[in-house]
């Protein structure tokens, strides 16, 4: 039991979480919530997660990615569960997600089953497939896509649908604050992946796995987690131009938020090497979990 839940990665399960509680907030600003719906949205999301990582630990025990690797253990590389075990429970899942999805695309209809649907697939594509999105440089991008846009904006859209057509200042349906908000959790979820890279460099590079930090090298791979902690800063700063006054000052509060704590764990990146990076994947989830709980102080209201 207790290499089934390490093989979860619970300290990264919090990029999951924060995510589904920002969608909820946006929403809860143009309708009342329906928490059944928010509950299914966060299981679907942990599953796929959990999925995405059961089949990221077995297709790369199969590979032999995790056999020297200096980050936590993996249970197939350390052989505590043997790969055709870990692939079951992937299947079983990821089944169980796509019946939460089913669910919520009642409500949400065709837009929440295609974002469902795309998801499954790149939780076994993230390491398995003829192009693995993490073998050739994409992870990043999956992240970016699924824990921001996807997460965020799906789990807003299943609660708002109905009144969509209302919705100001729109894109695609969305309000375009909405979007920056989503991108800014997204780009805080990629930090976590790309710190997990950063520490993998040595050992990733001779197995193949071509990660973004591999191509990029360990000094711009540091430099480029430090962007990313900027970058969703701006997004959040850029959000709150829409918006007017108290809910604008709140949102460039949650902005610089974000940024002293991107600065502080950059700083802390820099410096560390090798295993010592492994407490700035819990840290840089830490960090999401705040701005998204800050968010949350949305709830209700818009200006």
């Amino acid at each position: 039991m207790q290499a089934w839940l390490q093989a979860t990665r619970p300290k990264t399960l919090p990029a999951a979480v924060a995510p589904v509680a920002v969608g909820v907030a946006l929403a809860s600003t143009q309708v009342a919530v329906r928490w059944d719906l928010a509950v299914g949205c966060l299981l679907g999301a942990l599953l796929i997660q959990i999925g995405t990582n059961f089949a990221n630990d077995a297709f790369d025990g199969l590979k032999g990615t995790d056999a020297y690797r200096i980050g936590p253990q993996r249970a197939v590389a350390a052989g505590l569960i043997s790969a055709r075990a870990m692939l079951v429970a992937t299947g079983a899942v990821l089944a169980l997600a796509f019946v939460v999805g089913l669910w919520l695309a009642q409500v949400g209809g065709w837009p929440v089953l295609v974002l469902g649907l795309i998801s499954l697939v790149c939780a076994i594509a993230y390491t398995a497939g003829p192009l693995p999105l993490a073998y050739v440089g994409l992870g990043d991008l999956f992240v970016l896509l699924f824990f921001g846009w996807f997460a965020v904006l799906g789990t807003a859209w299943v609660q708002v649908a109905p009144v969509a057509d209302h919705l100001d200042h729109t894109f695609l349906g969305l309000p375009i604050p909405w979007w920056l908000i989503a991108t800014a959790i997204g780009l805080q979820a990629t930090a976590i992946i790309c710190v997990n890279n950063l520490r993998d460099i040595a050992t990733d590079a001779p197995a193949g796995k071509r990660t973004l930090c591999v191509r990029m090298g360990d000094g711009p791979s540091r430099s480029y987690y430090g962007a990313l902690h900027g970058a969703a800063a701006l997004c959040l700063l850029a959000a709150a131009g829409f918006l007017e006054e108290p809910t604008q000052k709140y949102l460039v509060l949650i902005a610089v938020v974000a940024a002293g704590g991107g600065v502080l764990l950059t700083k802390g990146v820099f410096k560390a090497q090798g295993p010592a990076l492994n407490p700035f994947l819990g840290k840089s989830a830490a960090l999401e979990l705040l701005t998204a709980a800050l968010l949350a102080g949305l709830v209700g209201r818009w200006g």
